[in-house]
């Protein structure tokens, strides 16, 4: 893999924050310190930092209560030679949510993951959301840059107004503006037809997926910071993806 002129490290790293739906998370193991590492299901913040639902049976859990510091690496899972895809390595804290906090996460978590509904208020079973210390991308050859979380995470500055109405927007979208949805991924993003669904928005862009397919990240063209702001660009996009060929 060469590297190509338009490459940007933080980009591709964001994209990889929002399009990630799996990943290995490294730990360390109570009492002896040894690195333990297993595979979880992940989705992301607002701001763009994953958030993890993992009981407190399983052994990664007690690991990062007894230490927090964990490690998360993201992959693009190519087809081929899984070495040729991009990856990042998330190094941070895992923080337990409660209050307002767990309920951004739970529900942010279950647009993702909707099957986690049936066990996500289970008593063993508690959100995380890792905050970044710094990540590690590997693109390819000539491809591996260390980046700090300001160069990769979402502000949300300013943007109160649409991430109170987020879950509306993903609503009305879901409801009335499916084949919008579709067009984004097919025309936009070059995406096989699918019944594409919104999961997440953010000022930065907005989240999509369907069943079988890749999570997809539609990146708008300028930051968003209220619904009505939203509103015009997602109206914007589709009628370039109408005109697209």
């Amino acid at each position: 893999m060469q590297p190509t002129a338009n490459f940007t490290a933080a980009n591709l790293t964001r994209s990889l924050l929002r399009r990630s739906r799996q990943g290995a998370l490294a730990t360390l193991m109570a009492g002896s310190g040894d690195p333990y590492c297993s595979l979880v299901n992940v989705a992301s913040h607002y701001d763009g930092s994953p958030i993890l639902l993992i009981s407190r049976l399983a052994v990664h859990t007690k690991n990062l209560l007894a230490d927090p510091r964990v490690s998360l690496m993201l992959d693009e899972r190519a087809a081929g030679d899984p070495l040729e895809g991009s990856r990042i390595m998330v190094a941070g804290t895992a923080e337990e949510a409660d209050g307002e906090l767990k309920a951004v996460l739970r529900r942010r978590y279950l647009n993702v993951h909707p099957s986690a509904e049936g066990f996500a208020d289970f008593n063993d079973f508690s959100f995380f959301r890792i905050r970044l210390s710094g990540v590690h991308l590997v693109a390819g050859f000539g491809r591996i840059v260390d980046l700090k979380p300001e160069k990769v995470l979402t502000s949300l500055d300013g943007a109160e107004a649409l991430v109170a109405a987020e879950q509306n927007a993903i609503e009305h979208m879901n409801r009335d503006h499916r084949e919008a949805l579709n067009l984004y991924a097919t025309r936009l993003l070059g995406a096989a037809a699918a019944d594409w669904r919104c999961t997440g928005c953010d000022p930065d862009g907005l989240d999509m997926s369907a069943d079988r397919h890749d999570a997809l990240r539609l990146d708008f063209p300028r930051r968003v910071a209220t619904p009505d702001e939203l509103r015009v660009i997602l109206k914007d996009l589709a009628e370039k993806a109408r005109a697209a060929t």
